[in-house]
């Protein structure tokens, strides 16, 4: 009956303010209490950032969202002008000390806290792009078995599936890389294309689906490329791709922690 299930969330939401008594939602990064954080957009406790993290992770300068590179969140740089709608970017930030800090959290044990603080401010600075571009499907790049092996967490399958959560969109692990190559921040970047092309497989179809590919950080963009090759070679209507770092090569930070 429905005054029952007024009753039960009733009862839910009493349930919560009491755990929030209890155990106060704190940001995911610098672990301040909610009363301390801010509000967070949406009145979730989950994915919640303060202020003060979600300027010092995401107050970068517009870019290309065809290419990532510093210029204007809304305007094509001249170089991407000829693939525009074909695909797309959308970039947290650049690679500066306090986001590869983060970045690298997400590769240690407990990373996943890190991996969804950063997928919130992801999804939150560019929601209105991933509405344009009508995106069905959330793939990560994926990382060889064997570094997966010796790691035991991949940091894009965790921003993935979060990103995919936070977009309220299914997640699926579509690609493998079926080959151990080179770290590409190992390698100067015009060998990074070559390194990894042919290095991904689709184990399924993607037919008719508009895929957002989800990495952590991005120098060249040879990698992302690679794999969306692989999705449009097994039907992928369109593949964009979502970072939270590029690593400007005017900057000293071309250090991209690529899998091999």
């Amino acid at each position: 009956m429905a005054w029952l299930a007024l009753l039960g969330r009733g009862a839910g939401s009493l349930a919560g303010r009491g755990l929030d008594l209890l155990y106060p939602p704190r940001c995911l990064f610098c672990r301040a209490e909610a009363n301390e954080a801010g509000s967070n957009e949406g009145g979730s406790n989950e994915g919640l950032v303060c202020d003060a993290c979600s300027r010092r992770l995401s107050g970068d300068a517009p870019r290309c969202p065809g290419c990532g590179e510093p210029g204007a969140d809304t305007a094509f740089c001249a170089r991407c002008q000829g693939r525009r709608g074909s695909s797309g970017i959308a970039v947290l930030a650049g690679y500066t000390d306090d986001v590869r800090t983060a970045v690298l959290a997400t590769k240690r044990p407990g990373g996943e806290w890190h991996a969804a603080g950063l997928a919130t401010l992801l999804v939150r600075r560019h929601h209105g792009s991933f509405a344009d571009w009508a995106i069905d499907l959330v793939v990560p790049v994926p990382m060889h078995w064997l570094r997966r092996a010796a790691r035991g967490a991949s940091s894009a399958d965790l921003l993935a599936r979060h990103v995919a959560a936070g977009l309220g969109l299914p997640c699926r692990g579509l690609l493998r890389r079926t080959r151990a190559t080179r770290m590409q921040n190992e390698l100067p970047p015009d060998e990074r294309p070559a390194n990894v092309r042919g290095a991904f497989r689709a184990g399924g179809s993607a037919v008719g689906r508009r895929v957002l590919l989800v990495d952590d950080v991005t120098t060249t963009g040879a990698t992302l490329e690679a794999c969306r090759q692989a999705l449009l070679a097994v039907g992928a209507e369109v593949v964009y791709s979502a970072v939270v770092a590029r690593a400007d090569r005017t900057t000293s930070h071309d250090r991209e922690p690529h899998h091999p």
